[in-house]
């Protein structure tokens, strides 16, 4: 029996607020309701130092990288900002390879059919 009126002294306090806050929030003119109470939670401001990887990463120093432990595991702003780095990285390295090849593609084309017809190394031409 004492449990049904604790719970039911629960269900009246929350009640009371609930009624009170549509109440509140119905009135014209009033001050507007808490941040809290109103738009709900906003993302809390970074007071750790970034997660910071060097230029030109190589695979020892993503493995060095710790992320601080948040509420519910890793924080998501040092983790998308790490993973932005690596991918910006693997762009440009990926559009140097390319640049390089090319070059080289197009060295190869340019000296090919001149230097085709030419002896194996160490055989006279004539």
């Amino acid at each position: 029996m004492s449990f049904f009126l604790v719970f039911l002294a629960i269900c009246l306090v929350g009640m009371v607020f609930w009624v009170g806050l549509g109440r509140r929030s119905g009135k014209k003119g009033d001050a507007p309701l808490p941040a809290l109470l109103d738009g709900g939670f906003e993302q809390p401001p970074a007071n750790l130092p970034p997660v910071l990887l060097p230029a030109q990463a190589a695979p020892e120093d993503v493995d060095r990288v710790r992320f601080s432990l948040g509420l519910r595991g890793y924080r998501m702003d040092q983790v998308d900002q790490v993973l932005d780095e690596l991918r910006d990285q693997l762009v440009s390295k990926q559009e140097e390879i390319d640049r390089l090849e090319a070059a080289l593609r197009a060295a190869e084309e340019a000296g090919g059919p001149e230097s085709g017809g030419n002896t194996a190394p160490g055989k006279n031409a004539s």
